[in-house]
């Protein structure tokens, strides 16, 4: 069964926690059009501060992604990897993991507060946003809504 899968990683700092730079980054898509890319590859979309967030999409290998995508029983199950295991906010306790019918398709995203280990630098922050379609799906079904949506943003303070 096909996998579409598209990542968007979204980075800023604490520059842009308000004003103009927050707008920017607010008022960017949780989904784009899927370009046509091998089936073990992902789509991946980065969007950074410094660029203004504009988006970036590369393919990258399927097994650089952190997601575990895994088919059971005629069902895809879908449950993202915390990276790293130091960022804020704290999750003790997770969502179970989706399990997708064809023709379904799951948007999950987790937010991340980091500092440097000896606090010379300014905050960072990021947010995962995963797009996982499963069965054969058009270009722009990133577009629509979601059949599954997991928000597991945390408060970043």
């Amino acid at each position: 069964m096909e996998i579409t899968v598209q990542w968007i990683w979204t980075s800023w700092t604490k520059e842009a926690r308000g004003g103009e730079a927050a707008a920017r980054r607010n008022a960017a898509p949780a989904g784009f059009t899927v370009p046509s890319v091998p089936p073990s590859f992902a789509h991946v979309v980065r969007m950074h501060e410094r660029d203004g967030f504009e988006p970036r999409g590369v393919e990258e290998d399927l097994r650089k992604i952190d997601v575990q995508l895994r088919e059971v029983d005629g069902r895809l199950r879908v449950l993202p990897r915390l990276q790293p295991l130091f960022a804020i906010p704290p999750r003790p306790r997770r969502p179970p993991a989706v399990r997708l019918a064809p023709g379904q398709w799951l948007r999950w995203q987790l937010n991340y507060r980091f500092s440097s280990a000896a606090g010379v630098r300014d905050w960072s922050y990021w947010l995962d946003t995963f797009n996982i379609a499963y069965g054969p799906v058009d270009a722009d079904v990133f577009l629509s809504e979601p059949t599954v949506h997991v928000d597991e943003q945390g408060p970043l303070r």
